[in-house]
C-alpha cells in the first residue's frame, strides 16, 4: 500500500480541494500554452514517400514543382449551348481579377471543351500545396463576382484547395455529429452502471477535461512532431473512449470496496484501496497504450507520426486525471454521501445500499461453456474467430484518393462536371530528372523520346510539357492521362512510365536521378510504403506487448497468450471490415460508396490501437484474477471469479468504446468510416468473445501453468487455504 499510484492517490484523498482545483488549473495551463504557441502543421516535404516524394524533392529543389491549382468552369446557365462571346468576357473579367490577387502565381489562357459546352480558366497559386487550401476563398470571392456580373452564365469553382476545404468543413460537421450521438450516449451507459446522474457525470466530466488538456498540449508537442491534421481527431475518439474507461475502472473499484465494507471504511481508505489494485492497473493499461502506439513512428510517416502523438498525448493525461483529479473527486462525492447516511440514520431511516460489482445471471450463463467445457469452448470460439479472418485472404488496400469523396461537397461536384466535360485534364503525371548540366541537352532529348512514345500509346493524351531549371541540372516532363485517378489505366500509364519509358530514355544517361511524380504516383506508392514498413511495426509491436504483459503479471505463459489473443482478434476485425466494406451488400445500412478496397492507414492503424486497448481489458481482468490467486484461491476458482467480478465493468467499457467507434460510420470520410467500423467491431469481439469465451477456456486448461515463472503465485497456491471472508492480497510490485 506504499506504491507510488497510492502515495498519489493518498495525497489527492487527505487534500481533494487542492487537487481539484490543481487539476483545473493544469487543464487550463495546457490549452493557455497551446493557444500561445500554436500549432505547428505538417509541410508538403513531411507527406513525401517512396519515388513520388523523391521526384518531388528534385522538382522542388529546382524550382519547377506542379503548384496547387483551382479551375472555374463557365457554362450557359440554362445548359444550352454556350454563347462564345460572353463566355470569353466573362473569361477575361475573371483573369484580370485573378491576376491582382496576392495568392495567385499565374492564370492560363481559357480553354474550350470538345463539346463547346464549357469554358475553363485554372488559376495557380502561389506557395506551399498544404497552404493553398487557406487561400482559396479569396479566389471563390472573385468567381462570385464575376457571376454576379454575368447572371446568364454559370461560374463553378473546383480543384485541390477547394476540395481539401470542403472536406475540412465536412470533416467538422461530422464530428459535431459524432458528439452529439457518443456523449447522451455514454451518459446513458453509465446512469444505468452507476444509477446517479452525479456518479455518472464523473467519468464523463474528467474525460472531456482530459480531451481539453491534450487538445493544447498536442499544440506544444506539434512542433517537436509536426501536426497532419488528425491529431484532434484523434485525441476526440481514443481520448472520450479511454478517459471513461480509466475512470470507471477506478470508480467501480470504490463502489465495490464501498459496498463490502458496509460503512466501516472511510472514503479516504476506500480511494486507496482502488488505488491499489484498479489505480495500478489503469497505470499499467495506460503505460501498454502509450508502448503499443509509439511502434507507429516506426512507420515513418507524417500521418501515422500524427495519430501516435495524439493518442499518446490524451492516453497520458487520461492517466494523470485518474491518479489525482478522481480520488478527489470520490472523496468529496464520499463525504457527502456519508453525511447524508448519517442523517438518515439519525432519523431512523433505512440506509440506501450502495451498488457493489457482481456479475450477475448473465455473466453467469455466459461462463458456463468456459467452465464446464473449457477445450470445446476454446476451439469453437477460435474456429468462429478464424472464419471471420477469412475474408483477409481478399484483402486490397489503397490509398483514399480524390475520387473517394462524398459527392456531398460542392466542390466535387464541379469536379464530376470538370472530367466530364475536359477528360484530358484528369491526370498529370510529372517526370523528374535530374543529372549534371554538362547533360541538359540529353535530358531534354530523352524526355522529348518519352512525350513521342506517350503521343503513341493510348493511355496518354493531350499535349505534353518540358521545362528546364535555371542551372540546367533539372528537367521537368508533364504527360496528361484520360482516366480517373483511381481507375486501373491511370494505374497501367503509371507502370509504363516507370517500367519501360524511362528505363529505355532517361535511364541511359550516366548519373541522372529520376522518377515519376503526381496524384497516381502517390496513390502507389503511399500503400507499398506502408506495405514495406508493416513487418517492422507488427514486430516492433507484438514484442511490446509480450513484454507489458510479461511485465504486468509476471508471467511468459500470459505473454504469450496475450499477444496471440490480441493478433486473432484484430485479424478477425479486419476480415469483417473487408467483408462489409469491399463488398456492395452494406453501402445502403452504412452509407457508404464501395471502393471495392481498404484505405491504406486503416490496417495498421487497427492493429496498434486495437493492442494497446486491448490491454485495458486484459490488464483489468487478469489483475483480478491474480488477485484472487495471490491470496491462495486456485486458479480455475480465481479464473471464474476474477471474471465474473470484473463483467459489469468490462462490459461498461465495451459499450462506452464501441459507442465512440461506431459513432465514426456516420461520418462522410470512407477511410473514417472503415477506422470506426473496425475498431467498433475489435472491441466487441474482445470484450464478449475473446474476454468471455477464448481467455477463461485458456487459462482453465492451463491451470497453474498459466502464472509460470511466477513464484509469488506458487506460494500463494502452496500456503494454507484461507478463509472465504479473506481479502484478496494487494500486490502492488
Amino acid at each position: 500500500m506504499n506504491s507510488l499510484t497510492v502515495r498519489v492517490a493518498r495525497w489527492s484523498a487527505r487534500h481533494p480541494w487542492r487537487a481539484i482545483v490543481g487539476w483545473l488549473v493544469f487543464v487550463a495551463l495546457c490549452l493557455g500554452a497551446g493557444s500561445v504557441v500554436g500549432i505547428n502543421s505538417a509541410k508538403t516535404a513531411d507527406y513525401r514517400v517512396g519515388e513520388a516524394g523523391r521526384a518531388e524533392t528534385l522538382a522542388a529543389e529546382a524550382r519547377l514543382e506542379r503548384r496547387s491549382a483551382e479551375q472555374v468552369l463557365i457554362s450557359s446557365r440554362s445548359g444550352g449551348a454556350l454563347d462564345q462571346g460572353t463566355a470569353r468576357a466573362a473569361a477575361e473579367d475573371l483573369t484580370d481579377r485573378m491576376r491582382r490577387l496576392p495568392e495567385v502565381a499565374g492564370v492560363a489562357d481559357p480553354l474550350l471543351s470538345g463539346d463547346r459546352r464549357t469554358l475553363m480558366v485554372e488559376v495557380t497559386l502561389k506557395g506551399e500545396e498544404r497552404d493553398a487550401k487557406d487561400k482559396v476563398d479569396a479566389l471563390l470571392a472573385q468567381t462570385a463576382a464575376v457571376q454576379k456580373s454575368h447572371p446568364g452564365l454559370l461560374l463553378e469553382e473546383t480543384g485541390s484547395p477547394s476540395v481539401s476545404k470542403g472536406v475540412d468543413r465536412q470533416r467538422s460537421d461530422d464530428l459535431a455529429l459524432s458528439e452529439a450521438i457518443t456523449l447522451p450516449v455514454t451518459l446513458l451507459t453509465l446512469l444505468v452502471v452507476f444509477g446517479s446522474v452525479t456518479m455518472a457525470g464523473v467519468p464523463l466530466l474528467l474525460a472531456l477535461s482530459s480531451i481539453a488538456a491534450a487538445v493544447g498540449l498536442s499544440m506544444v508537442v506539434s512542433h517537436v512532431s509536426p501536426d497532419a491534421g488528425v491529431g484532434t481527431n484523434v485525441i476526440l475518439m481514443i481520448g472520450l473512449a479511454v478517459g471513461v474507461d480509466y475512470t470507471l475502472f477506478h470508480l467501480k473499484r470504490e463502489r465495490e470496496e464501498r459496498a463490502r465494507s458496509g460503512g466501516r471504511l472511510s472514503s479516504e481508505a476506500l480511494v486507496e484501496l482502488a488505488a491499489a489494485t484498479s489505480g495500478r492497473a489503469v497505470v499499467v493499461s495506460g503505460l501498454a497504450v502509450v508502448a503499443s502506439t509509439a511502434t507507429l513512428y516506426l512507420a515513418s510517416d507524417v500521418i501515422f507520426s500524427s495519430l501516435a502523438t495524439g493518442t499518446i498525448v490524451v492516453v497520458l493525461v487520461a492517466v494523470a486525471s485518474s491518479l489525482t483529479a478522481l480520488p478527489a473527486l470520490l472523496v468529496t462525492l464520499g463525504r457527502r454521501a456519508e453525511r447524508r447516511a448519517s442523517r438518515r440514520a439519525e432519523r431512523g431511516k433505512p440506509v440506501r445500499r450502495v451498488r457493489g460489482q457482481g456479475g450477475g445471471r448473465m455473466w453467469d450463463a455466459l461462463l458456463r461453456p468456459a467452465a464446464r467445457h473449457p477445450l470445446a469452448t476454446l476451439c469453437v470460439s477460435v474456429v468462429a474467430l478464424l472464419a471471420l479472418v477469412l475474408p483477409l485472404a481478399g484483402l486490397k488496400i489503397t490509398e483514399m484518393s480524390r475520387d473517394t469523396h462524398s459527392r456531398e461537397i460542392p466542390a466535387m461536384q464541379v469536379y464530376d462536371r470538370l472530367n466530364e466535360a475536359f477528360p484530358e485534364q484528369r491526370v498529370t503525371h510529372q517526370v523528374v530528372v535530374r543529372a549534371d548540366a554538362s547533360r541538359s541537352g540529353e535530358v531534354t532529348a530523352a524526355l522529348r523520346e518519352v512525350a513521342r512514345r506517350a503521343e503513341a500509346d493510348p493511355l496518354f493524351t493531350g499535349a505534353s510539357r518540358i521545362r528546364t531549371s535555371a542551372d540546367d541540372r533539372t528537367g521537368t516532363l508533364e504527360l496528361k492521362v484520360p482516366y480517373l485517378g483511381n481507375s486501373e489505366e491511370a494505374y497501367d500509364s503509371l507502370d509504363r512510365l516507370r517500367d519501360d519509358f524511362l528505363p529505355a530514355t532517361v535511364g541511359r544517361i550516366s548519373g541522372a536521378e529520376y522518377g515519376v511524380s503526381g496524384d497516381v504516383a502517390r496513390y502507389a506508392d503511399y500503400p507499398a510504403h506502408q506495405n514495406g514498413k508493416l513487418p517492422l511495426v507488427l514486430g516492433a509491436l507484438l514484442l511490446v506487448t509480450f513484454a507489458m504483459t510479461v511485465y504486468a503479471f509476471r508471467s511468459v505463459v500470459l505473454g504469450l497468450l496475450g499477444v496471440a489473443l490480441n493478433l486473432l482478434s484484430a485479424a478477425a476485425a479486419l476480415g469483417l471490415l473487408v467483408l462489409v466494406f469491399q463488398g456492395t451488400w452494406a453501402e445502403g445500412l452504412l452509407g457508404f460508396e464501395s471502393t471495392g478496397s481498404i484505405g491504406s492507414r486503416v490496417p495498421l492503424f487497427l492493429f496498434v490501437i486495437l493492442f494497446g486497448l486491448s490491454m485495458d481489458y486484459q490488464v483489468f481482468v487478469v489483475s483480478r484474477i491474480r488477485e484472487a490467486a495471490l491470496a491462495g484461491v486456485p486458479t480455475r476458482q480465481a479464473v471464474l471469479d476474477g471474471i465474473r467480478s470484473s463483467a459489469s465493468v468490462v462490459t461498461s467499457a465495451a459499450v462506452v468504446m464501441t459507442t465512440v467507434f461506431a459513432s465514426f460510420v456516420f461520418l462522410h470520410i470512407i477511410e473514417m468510416k472503415q477506422i470506426g467500423f473496425v475498431l467498433a467491431a475489435a472491441v466487441l469481439i474482445d470484450a464478449f468473445v475473446v474476454r468471455v469465451m477464448v481467455l477463461p477456456a485458456a487459462m482453465l486448461l492451463l491451470g497453474e501453468s498459466t502464472w509460470w515463472p511466477s513464484r509469488a503465485v506458487r506460494r500463494a497456491l502452496a500456503a494454507p487455504e484461507k478463509t472465504p471472508s479473506s481479502r484478496p492480497a494487494v500486490d502492488v510490485r
